[in-house]
């Protein structure tokens, strides 16, 4: 038989609130119970809101600091532009000021990402990551629980946002990271050193 429980926060959160009002009306139960009852749903009400607010924080930061920079290549580029199509402009000027390109010679096939990892609170972890000549890194994750590493997500700008809640509300958890390099969809060259977070409420 399964549990009664959902598993899913958000589904959990729909079912206590369903649960509390049917009970609430139920004189079989104690004052006191009923109150502790309430709180803790209060209580998750707001530590959901915690998390969404911190999604809906980092997803508009990483917005905006795309505009940003897009604004400002433009203006870079067209200016660049402008300087190379000068009569007198040559390699040497090029290279003081920056403006002449190189390919990154690094062998994906013999490296790994560097991968650090933030803990943000209520377990949002920020992890940042090299990118190099990469089309991003694939990023894997084991928990207290787990007994083996999974796969979390793909990601192609650093940072990428682990925005999973905690294990257990309200009590810290631990979390392992890696990560490895994919190039034309595949995973190339090798894991990064073992990441470990502290995740607290």
């Amino acid at each position: 038989m399964s549990d009664f429980v959902p598993a899913a926060d958000n589904d959990f959160l729909v079912w206590f609130d369903h649960f509390l009002t049917q009970i609430s009306t139920d004189t079989a139960i104690a004052a006191t119970e009923l109150a502790a009852l309430t709180a803790a749903n209060a209580d998750f009400h707001e530590k959901i809101g915690h998390i969404n607010d911190a999604f809906a924080l980092a997803k508009r930061a990483t917005a905006d600091k795309k505009v940003s920079r897009s604004t400002a290549e433009r203006l870079v580029r067209s200016e660049v532009r402008r300087i190379k199509a000068r009569s007198d402009y040559n390699e040497g000027q090029g290279a003081q000021l920056g403006i002449v390109g190189s390919r990154d010679g690094r062998d994906l096939s013999n490296s790994h990402p560097e991968l650090t990892g933030n803990d943000l609170s209520d377990g949002v972890v920020a992890l940042y990551f090299s990118k190099y000549n990469s089309e991003g890194v694939n990023i894997y994750s084991r928990r207290d629980n787990d007994a083996d590493w999974q796969f979390l997500n793909r990601a192609s700008v650093s940072p990428f946002m682990d925005m999973r809640s905690l294990l257990e509300a309200g009590k810290p958890e631990l979390r392992s990271y890696c990560a490895v390099y994919v190039l034309k969809d595949k995973e190339i060259g090798h894991y990064s050193d073992e990441v470990v977070v502290n995740c607290r409420p």
